[in-house]
């Protein structure tokens, strides 16, 4: 291992080279965003591999229903290998995900002939969250819901409780706060219509704590604070295999200028919505605290749920390994714009060497982010 805990953070035992992968870690609950399955991205109930295969992610997010991918034995997918529910058909990508859903969470959570029963009380629940919480999405009521059922169906109860409590905790406040930061201003009151669903869901006694209502708050504030974004794509797989390929030069700019054109396409059909997204929480990974100069970064290369933790810098024995909170982006941002992000989504002010150094101290906000910045504040208004 080349790495210790100490406190809350996570620290070097030993060199970690730039490139190096730091861990990999399964996270101990996942969970695809609702309407992220709503507008048909189909990935594994357990693992959240993408079930498409290149060519059809690649025709479903052109809107191009006749584009040929080359290469196409380049996708890792195998729907020879799909498995569904019996009773439910949701999806898997193989019959050890459909076991292990099954044995975790699944037999408390399967639908049955009642998958697409709008009274059914999850569905309920369901179309409730996706009322309030809109795309670009940030959690999942269902990650929730599937910590219930994890620990209605564990042998050891007390075990997976203790699990989920390492995750950080926050007062009261600080829970209200992110509570109505993930539902938005606008559904302030949604947190007890949530919670009255939620409870006549899934309630179990053994978890009466969490069906109380500030059980339910700090449930929902542990989600919203410590789930980490999960996304997978199989036609970006099927990029980076293309990438690797030995070809002639004019094999390259002729493959290089298909793939920048099909971009294109679904830039202009789709957006930014390319990957099958939703969160799950990992144990090692919150552990790391935050840095405006990061020097690990997560992916998920392998398509699948399994969380990569890869060094962007040489890291020192005794170093803390420190991740980002902000996209590249917001880090190019100044100073005050960087705090203020933290502050409002995550309640805490950065004192990285970033934000305390003297030359970080003359950085000024652009006319651009002033701008923004003021159309927040009239927004709040």
């Amino acid at each position: 291992m080349s790495f210790i805990f100490q406190g809350k953070g996570l620290f070097a035992k030993k060199s970690i080279r730039k490139g190096e992968t730091i861990f990999i870690e399964r996270p101990l609950v996942c969970a695809q965003f609702l309407w992220n399955a709503q507008y048909k991205y189909k990935a594994c109930d357990f693992c959240l591999r993408a079930l498409e295969t290149a060519e059809e992610n690649a025709q479903r997010l052109s809107g191009i229903p006749g584009l040929s991918l080359p290469h196409p034995e380049l996708c890792p997918v195998r729907p020879e290998l799909h498995q569904t529910c019996p009773q439910c058909q949701v999806m898997y990508c193989s019959s050890e995900c459909r076991q292990r859903a099954a044995d975790q969470y699944h037999q408390s959570l399967c639908l049955g002939p009642s998958q697409d029963d709008p009274d059914h009380p999850i569905n309920k629940l369901k179309d409730a969250w996706r009322s309030m919480h809109y795309p670009p999405e940030t959690s999942s009521i269902m990650l929730m819901a599937r910590m219930v059922a994890m620990v209605k169906q564990a042998k050891d109860k007390a075990h997976w409780q203790k699990l989920f409590s390492y995750f950080c905790s926050r007062t009261a406040n600080e829970e209200e706060e992110i509570a109505h930061k993930l539902l938005g201003e606008q559904f302030r009151g949604g947190l007890s219509l949530l919670h009255s669903l939620f409870t006549a869901a899934l309630y179990d006694e053994h978890l009466s704590r969490w069906f109380v209502p500030e059980g339910f708050r700090s449930l929902f504030a542990l989600v919203g604070t410590n789930g980490q974004g999960i996304g997978t794509s199989s036609l970006s797989q099927w990029v980076h295999a293309c990438d690797a390929l030995d070809l002639s030069a004019q094999q390259r700019a002729h493959l290089d200028s298909f793939i920048d054109q099909l971009y294109k396409d679904i830039e202009k059909e789709t957006g930014d919505f390319l990957n099958c997204e939703g969160s799950g929480l990992f144990l090692l990974q919150s552990s790391c605290n935050h840095s405006c100069i990061p020097n690990a970064e997560a992916s998920f290369p392998d398509n699948n749920f399994l969380l990569h933790l890869n060094a962007l810098s040489d890291i020192s024995p005794g170093e803390e390994i420190c991740i980002s909170y902000l996209d590249c982006c917001q880090r190019d941002r100044s100073r005050h714009s960087r705090q203020k992000t933290l502050r409002e989504n995550y309640l805490f002010t950065c004192s990285c060497p970033k934000c305390t150094s003297q030359m970080d101290e003359l950085d000024v906000t652009s006319e651009e982010e002033e701008e923004e910045e003021m159309e927040d504040e009239m927004t709040d208004v």
